[in-house]
């Protein structure tokens, strides 16, 4: 017999193996390779490090300190120092062996290079963008100057600054009144302009908020010439709204975007691993549009409306649920569909996703730009509130039914964008390759999924699944028509109404929040887009027998955010070079 000793080490020994063997496939679940993920972390902790430090912030807590978005806008000092990081990091990576490396790394290598190269380029595009506006804020050097000296607490000429901030404010009058009627500014220079006033302004705001109040000096000389200083950039700020306003002259919609031009579309288009054109991803979307319409037909069929799909929609809008039980509502599809994914046994869900994801409702102001409920690591919910008219409350009601609903509660919490966050702070976080294609492609792809395995029970539930299916089609249609010039917000929201049979606010709500909204110009193209690439990545490796539904979504959730050509390249062992260029034609028509 063993002594109670010899029991015990025996017990520890044991535990102590399994807890090895566990550590040995953690690390071998998580670090592919030693390099690529080393040197990712170090850029990802040396970039949020310069960010914070050379990005100033209006809020006098440390907790909220350079987090600002400024959308690219950047002083001169900050810009050279973050283009000698972008250097500094392809240098290193410069001499790791490419050939070396595992599959994975070298996804991670390609993608990291690209990254780094194509900051570069937007550091140098800002650079000049600024340089066009530069005549316009010519007191910027002098605010940054302040704002340098603040990060180390230099006791500044209080006196000598406050004269100084008003003969800024006095130059800024002068140049608000020129601006009027200037011809020479651009529409892309307005909001040039603005970005970069929003961010002096910041910068002066740090200054202020540092030394008020403690130093003696400044507190005397400076709250004065600082008050009128910070209220006259903001008006400064919206003279140039109003010059982009008669530059851009809206149409009756309102709508002031940013459309970009065709050469711009394909050149993200390539940088996010998309092999089409515009012409032809409008050309699929129509295609896949009229598959829509058929399966509608049927559905209307079903419900006894004959061809007249649109008063069978009108039905499916009329199902609303009363005030105050939506949340209710969206609690039960949330279980059904989790039931659904259990059932298939499609993707491990585990237990900490879904104790806890969490439940909001949105507010009126926000409605306005998101008319249908929103997901992440909570799902934020649109309903009608107390202040909104009658119209808007019926509006809100119809388009977000149960059967509307149920096509994309999963879209936004498990296995959508909820699965998503939890996962990607858990898996490959050192990742950064955030792309719209893999966070909303993820989820549309559970849409096209859900309805192939017959998530929806009824014709009611089979036109909510293809209300939303045709609405991706059309964000495709109408945000590239828009971005190459051909149609205008009017026009797009007259297209989501007559062809998607949209209520008309939620229609012109989808318009403004893809145009106003700070989306970039691919994000709407990218659900559709990004959930047939899973799509046809699926049928490569579950259809064929080589992967179960579960194994094949989890790898996914384990490789982290990366453009969908690269985790092709990574499960199916695509041939990979240095210059990597994007080549998969992954569209197939629906049916096929």
């Amino acid at each position: 017999m063993h002594s109670p000793y010899m029991r015990k080490f025996s017990f520890v020994t044991v535990l102590l193996f399994a807890s090895s063997l566990c550590l040995a496939q953690l690390k071998f679940d998580y670090v592919p390779c030693n390099e690529m993920p080393y040197v990712m972390q170090q850029y990802n902790a040396d970039y949020e490090a310069l960010q914070r430090f050379y990005t100033p912030s209006g809020n006098d807590s440390p907790f909220g300190y350079g987090r600002r978005d400024y959308n690219g806008a950047a002083s001169p000092e900050k810009r050279a120092r973050m283009e000698k990081l972008y250097n500094e990091y392809l240098q290193k990576l410069s001499m790791i062996d490419f050939n070396k490396l595992p599959q994975e790394c070298k996804a991670d290598y390609i993608l990291f290079k690209r990254d780094l190269d194509a900051s570069l380029k937007q550091s140098a595009t800002k650079t000049a963008a600024y340089e066009k506006i530069k005549q316009w804020v010519p007191f910027a050097d002098n605010l940054f100057a302040a704002e340098k000296l603040r990060r180390r607490g230099t006791q500044l000429d209080a006196e000598k600054m406050a004269k100084e901030w008003s003969d800024i404010g006095n130059a800024i009058k002068s140049m608000e009144a020129k601006l009027k009627d200037d011809k020479t500014v651009s529409l892309e220079s307005t909001y040039d302009a603005i970005d970069n006033i929003r961010l002096i302004k910041a910068a002066a705001e740090n200054v202020y908020q540092f030394y008020n109040g403690y130093d003696p000096a400044f507190t005397w000389w400076m709250p004065k010439p600082y008050k009128t200083l910070d209220s006259l950039l903001g008006d400064y700020a919206n003279a140039f709204r109003k010059k982009r306003e008669n530059i851009a002259m809206p149409d009756k919609s309102g709508i002031i975007g940013q459309p970009v031009g065709r050469d711009e579309l394909v050149r993200q288009l390539q940088y996010e691993m998309i092999p089409y054109s515009p012409e032809e991803l409008i050309d699929i979307a129509n295609k896949e549009f009229a598959w829509c319409e058929k399966e509608m037909l049927k559905a209307s069929r079903d419900m006894g409306f004959g061809d007249d799909w649109k008063a069978a929609e009108e039905k499916v809008k009329n199902s609303y649920v009363p005030v105050g039980k939506q949340p209710e509502m969206i609690l039960g599809l949330y279980q059904e569909s989790i039931d659904f994914l259990k059932k298939h046994d499609l993707i491990t869900i585990p237990p900490l996703a879904e104790e806890t994801w969490g439940m909001y409702m949105m507010s009126p102001e926000r409605q306005l730009v998101n008319p249908f409920f929103l997901g992440g690591e909570s799902i934020i919910i649109s309903y009608p509130t107390n202040t909104m008219t009658e119209d808007e409350k019926l509006m809100s009601m119809r388009g977000n039914n149960p059967h509307f609903s149920r096509a994309t509660v999963h879209h936004e919490l498990i296995a959508g964008h909820n699965l998503e966050f939890f996962m990607n702070e858990r898996y490959r976080s050192y990742r950064n390759f955030n792309t719209p294609f893999w966070v909303e492609g993820w989820s549309l792809y559970w849409e096209l999924l859900l309805w192939d395995l017959g998530f929806a029970k009824t014709p009611e539930d089979r036109i909510g699944m293809l209300f939303w299916h045709m609405h991706r089609c059309a964000r495709i249609i109408f945000s590239l028509n828009y971005h190459i010039g051909k149609w205008t917000p009017q026009q797009c929201i007259d297209f989501l109404v007559d062809k998607v049979n949209h209520e008309r606010a939620n229609a012109e709500g989808e318009v403004r929040r893809s145009f106003e909204g700070g989306y970039p110009p691919l994000y709407q193209l990218a659900y559709l887009t990004g959930g047939r690439q899973f799509y046809a990545l699926k049928k490569e490796l579950v259809d064929s027998g080589k992967m179960t539904y579960k194994q094949f979504h989890d790898s996914i959730m384990h490789l982290n955010c990366m453009p969908i050509e690269m985790i092709r390249a990574i499960l199916t062992n695509q041939p990979l070079s240095k210059d990597y260029k994007t080549s998969w034609k992954f569209y197939n028509q629906p049916g096929n």
